[in-house]
């Protein structure tokens, strides 16, 4: 039995939820809108996964990586802790390439005004 894979998941949930908690992006950003889009981004996926033991096409091998605690048979206590991770990567991803992209959007329009004269300039020096 090992924690190898279980620690390396919450050190990298650690991580990603520090750069959340920095540019405040998902979990931060609106922590109550935020759960609810875990919660059933998790519940999703881990029907997904329940579907896919039963069906036979997901099957747990034992090995010295994972702990060996089962919730149900070929489901380790480790899925249930990967699929927060992934919603949790995935969203922060998301909401962090928004922000850059809004604000680049942004900045390029801002940009763009301040090259075009202002139409009082438009008309200065032509008389009718």
């Amino acid at each position: 039995m090992g924690v190898t894979y279980l620690g390396l998941l919450i050190v990298a949930m650690l991580g990603v939820g520090l750069a959340d908690a920095r540019w405040r992006l998902f979990l931060w950003g609106d922590p109550r809108r935020a759960a609810l889009v875990l919660l059933a981004g998790v519940a999703l996926l881990l029907g997904w996964d329940v579907a896919g033991i039963a069906a036979g096409i997901f099957l747990r091998d034992p090995n010295a990586l994972s702990t060996g605690i089962l919730l149900a048979p070929h489901l380790p206590i480790e899925e249930p802790v990967f699929l927060v991770f992934l919603v949790q990567v995935t969203m922060t991803t998301y909401a962090g390439a928004r922000r850059v992209l809004t604000s680049s959007h942004t900045r390029a329009r801002r940009l763009e005004r301040a090259a075009t004269p202002p139409p009082s300039a438009w008309t200065e020096g032509h008389r009718t």
